[in-house]
């Protein structure tokens, strides 16, 4: 399996393998392990809403104790890492994808997408992909990202939300 298979798997049906929005966070930290829980989780306790639960470049909102939302953080032109349950067999990945790469995955796979005109603006891109409601987010590279094509648009991020 390529990060390329699981984000198109991601857009076509807003799961990530077994996680998906609605489970609980035991559920989800019984499949991926104890996350990394954001700093105010911390100071104001496990009940607060709205912040992350990180496994390397896998993000988990979590409302009420319920996986509220899915995210994958990339950072084009470097390495990155997703857990074995998203990623199997790779201890980390190059975190560099071209929107025009990603847009032919979904065609190939016949998933409908349009632009999410709401994130379409400045040096930034943003599409959403139908039905599943997962966001996918593009921006031409900062000058930190060690890529070769400066003039293209990267993935950011994908992510979904319940409402």
């Amino acid at each position: 399996m390529t990060l390329l298979n699981v984000l198109v798997d991601f857009a076509r049906t807003g799961r990530i393998g077994p996680l998906n929005c609605g489970m609980s966070l035991a559920e989800a930290e019984d499949l991926l392990g104890p996350g990394r829980p954001h700093p105010a989780h911390h100071m104001k306790g496990p009940d607060i809403d709205g912040y992350p639960y990180s496994w390397d470049g896998l993000q988990l909102v979590v409302t009420q104790r319920t996986v509220s939302g899915i995210w994958i953080s990339l950072w084009p032109g470097s390495t990155a890492k997703l857990p074995p349950l998203v990623l199997p067999d790779s201890e980390s990945f190059e975190a560099t994808v071209l929107r025009e790469n990603l847009i032919a995955a979904l065609d190939g796979v016949d998933c409908r997408h349009a632009v999410n005109s709401t994130l379409t603006f400045g040096k930034q891109s943003s599409i959403l992909t139908q039905p599943a409601a997962v966001c996918a987010v593009f921006s031409l590279p900062g000058r930190d990202n060690n890529v070769t094509h400066r003039d293209r648009h990267y993935l950011d991020v994908m992510h979904k939300h319940t409402a």
